[in-house]
């Protein structure tokens, strides 16, 4: 799979791209990462590539000239169009279920804006996709991007060493990951689930799903509306779910006595 990045900072997209995992994968060939640097297109003098917004307001905005002419020599380079996804808080806020369709392109190109942003028209001659990091400003696109390219290539066929890694992770089924641990079994008093030491596979995935939907329901339990269980495991949501009921109810009911009895000291 091969991540194209139009950007003004080359150099920033490169150094976090070719390490680790993906760096690897990289070396390996079976991803491949390209910054293209916007400013290599313009045709004003010295790399300029921005300019005052029409209409006044702060700040500056790209030029589309030069971002075009970017997109144009990838295009004549790759021999199609491929999709172009633009970072914008304006977008649809980028998730697993986006990486996954993303995933399966050969090609992907990201845009990252600067300054005030891009200007309108080359976005509606390019852009295919605009997706966000999340509700938040950023000075730039790239850490967006790159953070989309980790995730996307972790979904390619041979860029983890264990391939069935990407496939139970967070956000499987639309589940939280359950709990990791590693050597010693106790550390500062605190010991390993007993069983994970059983080495009974069946229990101990039975644990792990368990405790993924306890994690889920605690911390993101919007997620659980689309998550994908067993009938068991919804047994085992449904009776999380009544405690859950009882346990508020209760709460209620002690708050309320709790401003019975201090309404009653008031009084008296």
């Amino acid at each position: 799979m091969n991540f194209h990045v139009l950007t003004l900072f080359p150099e920033m997209i490169m150094n976090g791209l070719e390490t680790s995992i993906l760096g690897r994968a990289a070396a390996k060939g079976i991803v491949s990462f390209e910054a293209v640097n916007i400013r290599d297109y313009t045709l004003e003098r010295h790399g300029k590539v921005d300019d005052y917004p029409y209409g006044g307001g702060a700040g500056m905005v790209m030029q589309a000239e030069p971002i075009y002419r970017a997109y144009a020599a990838l295009v004549e380079k790759i021999g199609k169009k491929p999709r172009v996804i633009y970072m914008t808080p304006q977008g649809q806020t980028f998730n697993q279920s986006i990486a996954e369709d993303l995933a399966q392109e050969e090609d992907l190109v990201f845009l990252c804006g600067h300054y005030e942003g891009v200007d309108e028209r080359v976005l509606e001659m390019i852009a295919t996709d605009y997706l966000s990091a999340g509700d938040y400003v950023l000075t730039g696109g790239e850490l967006p991007a790159m953070m989309m390219i980790d995730c996307i290539s972790r979904l390619v066929p041979g860029v983890l060493n264990n391939n069935v890694s990407a496939e139970f992770e967070t956000f499987h089924d639309n589940l939280l990951e359950y709990p990791q641990y590693t050597r010693p079994e106790v550390f500062m008093g605190k010991k390993v689930p007993d069983i994970l030491l059983s080495g009974h596979h069946a229990n101990v995935e039975k644990w792990r799903r368990e405790q993924s939907i306890i994690r889920t329901l605690k911390n993101r339990p919007e997620l659980l509306e689309d998550a994908v269980l067993s009938k068991k495991e919804q047994k085992f949501l449904d009776e999380l779910l009544r405690q859950q009921e009882l346990e508020n109810a209760q709460k209620v009911k002690n708050k309320e006595k709790a401003s019975a009895e201090h309404d009653g000291e008031e009084t008296a």
